[in-house]
């Protein structure tokens, strides 16, 4: 299912589907949310640690959706890294 979860940069099929999982269903329903408790949960429900990838595109797709004009640099999931 395609949503416009997708229009976020670094969020694609795999990713929608990961973020549907969660509970999120558009860009604004991640306002607020906090990446790190995301990457848990997302953890929990797949049994296992996932790639911390996952964590820098769900803190990318949070500043995406709070943020009104997005810095190009910063909708780049791999800036996001700790």
């Amino acid at each position: 299912m395609k949503t416009e979860l997708q229009k976020i940069p670094g969020v694609g099929p795999k990713m929608e589907e990961d973020l549907l999982q969660l509970g999120y269903t558009t860009i604004a329903s991640l306002k607020g949310q906090y990446p790190q408790v995301m990457y848990e949960r997302s953890c929990a429900i797949h049994g296992m640690q996932l790639d911390r990838c996952v964590l820098y595109v769900y803190r990318c797709a949070v500043y995406f959706a709070e943020t009104a004009c997005p810095d190009p640099e910063k909708c780049k999931w791999w800036n996001w890294k700790d």
